[in-house]
């Protein structure tokens, strides 16, 4: 039960992020540490509504989730793939096991992990059946969308 919790938590914090950031232009920095900093605060103030295990978790999985949903639209961010991603990324979060200890920036690098992984596979199996045209289309995305940025 525990891990379905996790799993949805970390759906949540993809997604509102995204929307806080895009639909309600809060920007993606602030629509993150807004929604983290509200999610640890309640978990700071009330330890005891849930479990040791869900108390010290959440606000984690939250944390790393909402980077995620600093995804910006241009870079086909939708609820869809977000969701996605942000189940991968608890999924990944709870098996991390001791693989990220010691590593600074683990949750980005997870988030990363997550997005870039759900974004490749949906970009290849929506439009490209080769495998060489999905790496070329997926070039073609990150470097465009980084140049206006």
């Amino acid at each position: 039960m525990n891990e379905l919790i996790i799993i949805i938590i970390g759906i949540l914090g993809a997604t509102v992020t995204f929307f806080v950031s895009d639909h309600l232009k809060q920007g993606r920095v602030r629509a993150s540490a807004t929604l983290s900093l509200l999610v640890s605060m309640f978990f700071y103030c009330y330890p005891e509504v849930l479990s040791p295990f869900l108390t010290s978790n959440i606000p984690l999985v939250f944390i790393g989730a909402s980077f995620i949903g600093m995804v910006t639209s241009r870079a086909k961010g939708n609820y869809f793939r977000l969701a996605l991603a942000g189940c991968l990324f608890s999924i990944l979060y709870l098996n991390k096991d001791q693989f990220f200890e010691g590593y600074g920036g683990a949750l980005g690098a997870l988030a990363f992990i997550a997005l870039f992984s759900t974004i490749t596979f949906s970009e290849l199996i929506s439009k490209n059946t080769k495998l060489s045209s999905g790496i070329s289309t997926l070039k073609k995305m990150i470097f465009k969308s980084g140049q206006s940025e």
